[in-house]
């Protein structure tokens, strides 16, 4: 081997060695990134409140600290996005900030609450602005596709429901399934087509003897199971079926489509805000999405490949639920009730 070839290959492991240390910028590592990590070696930690599912939550930490093993030591408190809320807003009404981020769907309750602090991540140039807070609050991670699915034995694609009002068919009636507690996809009709359409088509929808179930995972599951033709569902759970060979399939045509995000966001008084503003920016990166993905998630960000080409945000009319669903959540409840006689 050549001199010259030595020195270059001593020359790239040096500056790889350093690259790893956070010492000089790694090739398209911005001047921001450097400075977060020059920030987190002197935090070495980071606490995260989420309500995503333990081993997806566990699977992003490890990663994470393999990417930047100067953060020594991450906290994760995980649980229901009741007890999330509930201990963050106990927590910090006791003047203790323990969280340095949170991530759930219901996150727009802690920016009502002030809970979180205006961080735009790099990264967030590639999201729809419908998946992200439009004051920079939080930015989502993944999506949750409210859509009609239906059993491919008992429905053929040509006579499957292609919009909401299609559900009003007399054909249907009885062979429609509901989640009990479908509220935010009613504020989401809310939002889009206003009070007086909204409500004018729930209740004719009311009267079509809906089979009232609880759980998208359970009404998926009994649909593929023949119990009922057709059903709100998730359009996620449907396409990892169908991987699996259940009978289903799911309306893509829909107007809109509602999308339930799960955001990630800064905690107001952050104990290890470079830490945290690293970990978000990793979330949402290319390489985040990417396993987010991999939990049979749909990723929130616009450039990462969908898990089905159906999922093809661009190809989708798309509506997030409304920010005002966890300030308004009781009078949504009860609307929705009173309209289906629930």
């Amino acid at each position: 081997m050549s001199l010259c070839k030595t020195r270059s290959i001593a020359f790239f492991l040096f500056c790889a060695f350093l690259w790893s240390l956070g010492s000089i910028p790694a090739s398209g590592q911005s001047e921001h990134s450097a400075r977060l990590i020059e920030g987190a070696k002197n935090e070495g930690r980071l606490v995260w409140y989420t309500a995503m599912g333990a081993s997806d939550a566990n699977l992003l930490v490890e990663v994470f600290k393999k990417k930047y093993p100067f953060v020594v030591n991450v906290d994760l408190f995980r649980g229901t996005a009741e007890k999330t809320l509930n201990r963050i807003l106990i927590e910090t009404r006791a003047g203790r900030w323990e969280f340095d981020l949170a991530a759930m769907v219901e996150i727009d309750i802690l920016v009502h609450h002030r809970l979180l602090s205006p961080y735009v991540s790099p990264e967030t140039k590639a999201y729809l602005q419908e998946f992200k807070d439009r004051d920079g609050h939080w930015t989502g991670i993944f999506v949750n596709y409210y859509v009609l699915g239906y059993n491919t034995n008992l429905v053929s694609e040509k006579e499957a429901p292609k919009r909401w009002e299609d559900l009003l068919d007399p054909k249907w009636k009885g062979n429609i399934s509901i989640d009990q507690e479908e509220y935010p996809w009613y504020a989401t009709l809310l939002a889009a087509w206003g009070r007086e359409r909204t409500e004018r088509y729930l209740e004719a929808l009311a009267r079509q003897n809906i089979r009232w179930h609880k759980g998208h995972t359970l009404i998926a599951q009994l649909m593929a199971a023949g119990e009922f033709p057709v059903a709100i569902v998730y359009a996620h759970r449907i396409e990892e079926m169908k991987k699996k060979g259940a009978p289903v399939d799911w309306t893509n045509t829909l107007n809109p489509i509602v999308a339930s995000v799960s955001g990630i966001g800064l905690s107001s008084k952050p104990n290890h805000p470079n830490t945290a503003k690293l970990f978000i920016d990793f979330v949402l990166s290319r390489e985040g999405q990417a396993m987010i993905r991999s939990f049979n998630r749909i990723p929130a960000r616009s450039d990462v490949e969908p898990l089905a080409p159906k999922l093809d945000q661009t190809k989708l009319r798309l509506k997030a639920v409304p920010p005002d669903i966890g300030t308004r959540y009781n009078e949504y409840v009860q609307e929705f009730r009173r309209i289906f006689g629930l």
